[in-house]
């Protein structure tokens, strides 16, 4: 998944707020729990300390006694954690539990506590083996008592904290897996969700591989107006091209007729004049069919939905060519899968791949090979095709081979042609987007190897 892509912006968001949200319950969560457990531990702390209050009183000689023990069977065990102690502001001796055998409890952090309505003072200290404690403490005025008597009752921590402990340990496990919950519904409802620009993109494809001419299916009512709208943009495309194409050919007619009439005129003409004429008539039909062919390529090449499967073209161009150099015994293998395909039409592959074979067949001795690769070969993160094509005759030397792709140039004037082929599968291939190279073969003659983007099918 890619960081600017919008399925990563919007996972990444929730994902982000669902950290932060169960992060933040987490916490509330845990607070109020530990509240509600240490209330709830106080209270209790509380109950024993309004027993212990309600079964002290003072005897005949001023002293006081307890009257009987309390509930709570921890206070008769050594160091136990749970303890109560009642001692006299004046000097007097104390009174303890069992529990604290010859130790007290230390009281000391009770000074920096204030008391509540009631007079009770609830704080944390440090019990005799350095055990944590909770300890509620009220002063009492006891009846034949002269000063107040403080009562205290303390319980260990540990219980309370082993309960807060536990709690959060499960409440971590459990928003860990809501958390995990969460991010695969988010995974799921993005992807779902996304669905249908997916279905768009390939819908798209299909249309530049050739394979359809509009969106089709049922879009959601966000995507329909878009779907909608690059369907008219497509029709009015094709309604552009054919219009451009239909000037072009009115164009090609309406010069043919003045060319046509200026030729006839000057073969009236035997003198310098007539010769000069027909030249430049010449010259301008050559001019005029070079730019009417790269419009209508320049067209041709930008048309989407454009597929010409390779094989079947090649093989009529072999085919003929066979027959037109039969007598020289010229072979022409054709190396090339059956679902190769060119984005492009037709007639602009058949220009292409016609001239190469041609000047091949040309130069050849006895076989031309051309041979097509589709596989894992890419030009500015496009699949393209590569057709070569080689002959077994006597090839160029490197630095003819450059001369050979210009224009008009003939290396050999015993060969037939006007030297315009090279470049013309030049100009066709750059309006594609591809390049034409020519190399040594290892047959000894001329390698041609020429780029042209391919269809998905070749992909």
């Amino acid at each position: 998944m890619r960081r600017d892509s919008l399925a990563f912006r919007l996972i990444a968001g929730a994902a982000l707020w669902s950290v932060i949200a169960l992060v933040a319950g987490g916490l509330v969560l845990s607070t109020i729990f530990r509240n509600s457990v240490e209330n709830s531990f106080d209270s209790r702390l509380n109950v024993l300390l309004h027993s212990l209050i309600a079964t002290t009183e003072v005897n005949a000689q001023g002293e006081i006694v307890r009257q009987r023990g309390l509930s709570e069977t921890r206070f008769d065990l050594a160091y136990s954690g749970w303890y109560w102690q009642i001692w006299p502001v004046a000097p007097r001796p104390a009174l303890r539990s069992r529990s604290l055998f010859d130790q007290s409890l230390d009281l000391s952090a009770a000074e920096a506590v204030e008391r509540n309505a009631i007079g009770l003072k609830v704080f944390d200290t440090v019990g005799p083996e350095n055990q944590p404690l909770r300890v509620v403490e009220r002063r009492v005025m006891l009846p034949g008592y002269d000063v107040p008597v403080s009562f205290a009752v303390a319980g260990e921590r540990s219980e309370m904290n082993m309960e807060i402990q536990s709690f959060n340990t499960w409440l971590i496990v459990s928003m860990v897996a809501l958390g995990a919950g969460l991010l695969v519904a988010l995974l799921i409802q993005v992807r779902y969700g996304l669905r249908p620009l997916e279905n768009v993109r390939a819908s798209l494809a299909q249309i530049r591989s050739g394979r359809a001419t509009r969106l089709e299916g049922e879009f959601p009512s966000e995507i329909e107006p878009l779907a909608e709208e690059l369907n008219s943009l497509l029709e009015n495309n094709r309604e552009v091209l054919e219009r451009a194409r239909t000037h072009v050919g009115n164009l090609a007619h309406a010069l043919k007729t003045p060319l046509s009439v200026l030729t006839n005129e000057a073969r009236t003409h035997d003198g310098p004049f007539g010769e000069t004429v027909r030249r430049m008539v010449t010259q301008m039909r050559e001019q005029i069919d070079r730019h009417l062919t790269r419009a209508r390529m320049a067209a041709s090449a930008n048309v989407l939905g454009a597929n010409t499967p390779v094989k079947p073209v090649l093989m009529g161009l072999a085919n003929a060519l066979e027959r037109i150099h039969a007598e020289r015994g010229i072979s022409i293998e054709i190396i090339c899968d059956d679902e190769t395909g060119f984005r492009g039409e037709a007639q602009d592959l058949e220009e292409v791949a016609g001239n190469l074979l041609d000047n091949a067949c040309k130069w050849a001795e006895e076989e031309v090979t051309i041979s097509v690769h589709a596989r894992g070969i890419e030009r500015r993160n496009r699949p393209f095709i590569q057709i070569v094509v080689e002959d077994d005759g006597p090839g160029l030397p490197e630095d003819a081979r450059k001369t050979a792709l210009k224009r008009g140039a003939r290396l050999d004037e015993t060969k037939p042609g006007s030297g315009l082929g090279l470049s013309i599968v030049t100009e066709i291939a750059e309006l594609y987007g591809g390049e034409l190279k020519l190399e040594a073969a290892k047959k000894g003659g001329l390698r041609a190897e020429l780029y042209l983007p391919a269809s998905t099918t070749a992909a």
